[in-house]
């Protein structure tokens, strides 16, 4: 089949396969599809984007004190430039880190990084304005005093926030100051909602006329098509067959009479996240991996008086006092993280690859987990020592409570470092095959970017164009015809498709229709549907 382009100089038409549909690959996809390459999504999952937890977008990687400088501002610039892909899935408001009177370290060594990532941010400005979304440089972080927050502690709570001092009020009462070292950091990482990122995907595939997802889809088998000395080590390959059976979901029996079909492609994207490993075995490539089953709990808290910030207190991770983090989402939902073997790490979910196999193997449990859901008594178990473990430092939180939920799955974390924060993409050009690795999803645009340049190496597109030109400018044709509203419908049958209270569909406080305006989005695409 051919297809002429005008706009992208793709003559003969491309395909490209793309297994799985997480935030990498529903990305990977949108970015290849304004391209106008036949782009082909297979996810088992019903819907896109189903996989582990997300909180904020670690605009900065303030979480992570044990990662370098340079990784944090490498994530700030990654969040900023997925945050104008996807920015109706933010929730604008703060992140407040305390260090515990208990933890060996102090606030004051995290103000040097904190410095680098203002720099960092100031000068992403200068290269870009509309690079400004995370508010104003010198506001990217505060600082709050003992002194400060006994005084804020005084002044009433206002429902809806428009000020740093008024998110801090609620901290000043809820939180034990007791209990934490001084000063907090404010810093301006905002929140990411799981179920509007997935209604982002959902909306920006199907307004491409060359992307073709297929949801509910088991992929059975890939195999090369074209290959030139396919014995040695070296070998070429031009295409790959991917066979897929449709109805991931259903029972044995009609499975089987569920009829496996094939498609070629030109290049192959593994994007199987935590299950990566499975295709690299069917591809032939060697390579060395960790597998991580973690899981968040939702629980509902009545009492916050209006809108709070997000609450992290560091701790080591893997021990009892490992970090806690309580992540605000609309109607007095909350989500749990907490860094001990007991709540979101498990004692024997952290599996690497092995010699026979690329692929890690998780325990039979966990996996059932990811398929079929938890079983009721652990999630019940582990939600309430969650809400215990933020009681702890937040003591009013002892009268929330669990509603039966969780966000959770496999995260995969290329080679034998399990602190690895940063990660995009591997290449095989020889074979015409990608891997990406995201560990964090805010990796998924460069990794798509890199893919780009990869089809352009190999001559399967020309990228000097004016389609392509409008990724860098941000000019991303689905938000043209879609806007916030639209965004929390599908998110809201997102939400409820899979067992979650539809307040969690919604943020507390979004982008602003100017601040969007502002990132010149372009209101025409040959290859959109409108």
């Amino acid at each position: 089949m051919t297809h002429s382009l005008m706009n992208n100089q793709v003559i003969a038409t491309q395909r490209v396969g793309i297994l799985g549909g997480g935030t990498a690959g529903a990305t990977i996809a949108i970015r290849l599809a304004a391209l106008g390459l036949e782009t082909y999504v297979f996810e088992k999952n019903k819907s896109l984007i189903d996989g582990p937890p997300m909180c904020h977008l670690h605009a900065g990687g303030n979480l992570y004190r044990e990662i370098p400088d340079e990784d944090c501002v490498a994530l700030l610039k990654q969040c900023i430039d997925i945050l104008r892909l996807y920015p109706y899935t933010i929730d604008v408001r703060p992140t407040v880190f305390a260090v515990p009177t208990r933890d060996d370290g102090m606030p004051e060594d995290l103000l040097p990084r904190l410095e680098i990532l203002t720099d960092a941010y100031r000068e992403l400005i200068a290269q870009d304005a509309n690079n400004k979304v995370l508010g104003e440089p010198e506001d990217y972080y505060q600082l709050y005093s003992h002194e400060q927050l006994i005084a804020l502690s005084e002044r009433e709570q206002v429902t809806v926030p428009t000020t740093v001092d008024e998110w801090m009020i609620p901290v000043a009462k809820y939180l034990d100051l007791n209990k934490v070292k001084f000063p907090l950091i404010v810093v301006q990482e905002y929140g990411w909602n799981i179920f509007r990122l997935a209604a982002s995907a959902q909306l920006a595939l199907d307004g491409y006329e060359h992307a073709h997802v297929f949801t509910d889809t088991q992929v059975k088998q890939v195999m090369p098509v074209d290959c030139e000395n396919c014995s040695n080590a070296d070998h070429h390959v031009t295409k790959w067959r991917i066979d897929y059976q449709q109805g991931a979901g259903l029972d044995p029996e009609a499975q089987s009479n569920s009829k496996i079909e094939s498609i070629e492609v030109d290049y192959l994207v593994n994007a199987c996240g935590f299950r990566t490993g499975v295709i690299d075995d069917m591809v032939g490539v060697k390579v060395t991996r960790m597998v991580e089953f973690k899981s968040s709990y939702i629980t509902h808290w009545e009492d916050t008086g209006g809108q709070i910030p997000e609450i992290i207190v560091y701790g080591n991770r893997g021990t009892p006092e490992g970090m806690a983090q309580l992540t605000p989402y609309p109607g007095g939902y909350f989500q749990i993280h907490g860094m001990s073997n007991f709540i979101t790490l498990f004692n024997d979910g952290l599996v690497a690859s092995s010699k026979d196999s690329a692929q890690p193997k998780l325990p039979p449990q966990y996996v059932h987990y990811i398929e079929d859901g938890w079983d009721k008594a652990p999630l019940q178990a582990r939600s309430q020592q969650a809400i215990d473990y933020v009681a702890e430092f937040v003591p009013t939180f002892h009268s929330a409570r669990t509603v039966g939920n969780a966000l959770y799955g496999g995260q995969q974390i290329p080679g034998e470092d399990d602190t690895l924060r940063v990660a995009d993409v591997s290449l095989y050009s020889n074979i015409r095959y990608a891997r990406a690795e995201n560990v964090k999803a805010s990796s998924t645009l460069i990794a798509a970017d890199q893919i780009v340049d990869e089809l352009s190496e190999l001559g399967l597109i020309e990228i000097d164009t004016p389609v392509n030109r409008n990724r860098y400018a941000h000019e991303w044709a689905y938000l043209a015809h879609n806007d916030s509203l639209a965004i929390e419908t599908v998110a809201r049958d997102l939400a409820k498709e899979r067992g979650f209270p539809l307040a969690m569909a919604g943020v507390n406080r979004g982008i602003r229709e100017k601040a969007l305006k502002d990132l010149n989005i372009n209101n025409s695409s040959d290859n959109y549907r409108t």
